[in-house]
């Protein structure tokens, strides 16, 4: 799966729900930074291999991803975005479990000119927790 894209954060995000609802792992990581944190645990952020490994297994679950751009803030190799996503996830007995948020991303352009996330927080945003 070819995941480059050389264009601005929505094209990132457009070719990353891509490669995210292909299933491929490696495809996915093409768009992090080789130090990239990912608080899909807001608890427990995760670096490195582990991150690998837990994009990895979650991946085995073949969800399903939508996301929008609900804002975004650019500067010349540095972005934040602030991005409405939903997910279906299969369960083991037909049944989907719907997770949604609005997350809160920190992205670096390349010297390909290409965006990876830094940092990945899914439930990132003040707005995800009840008042």
């Amino acid at each position: 799966m070819t995941t480059t894209h050389a264009g601005g954060v929505e094209a990132h995000l457009e070719v990353y729900v891509r490669a995210f609802n292909s299933g491929d792992p490696d495809a996915v990581n093409e768009h992090y930074t080789d130090e990239a944190v990912s608080a899909w645990d807001p608890e427990q952020p995760l670096s490195g291999q582990a991150r690998k490994d837990s994009l990895a297994e979650f991946l085995a679950q073949k969800p399903t991803l939508t996301a929008k751009i609900r804002e975004s803030h650019v500067t010349r190799d540095t972005a934040l975005l602030t991005v409405d996503w939903t997910m279906e996830v299969p369960g083991e007995n037909g049944d989907v479990e719907r997770l949604s948020g609005i997350g809160t991303d920190v992205l670096t352009r390349g010297a390909d000119g290409n965006w990876r996330y830094t940092v990945d927080a899914p439930y990132g945003d003040p707005r995800n927790t009840a008042e």
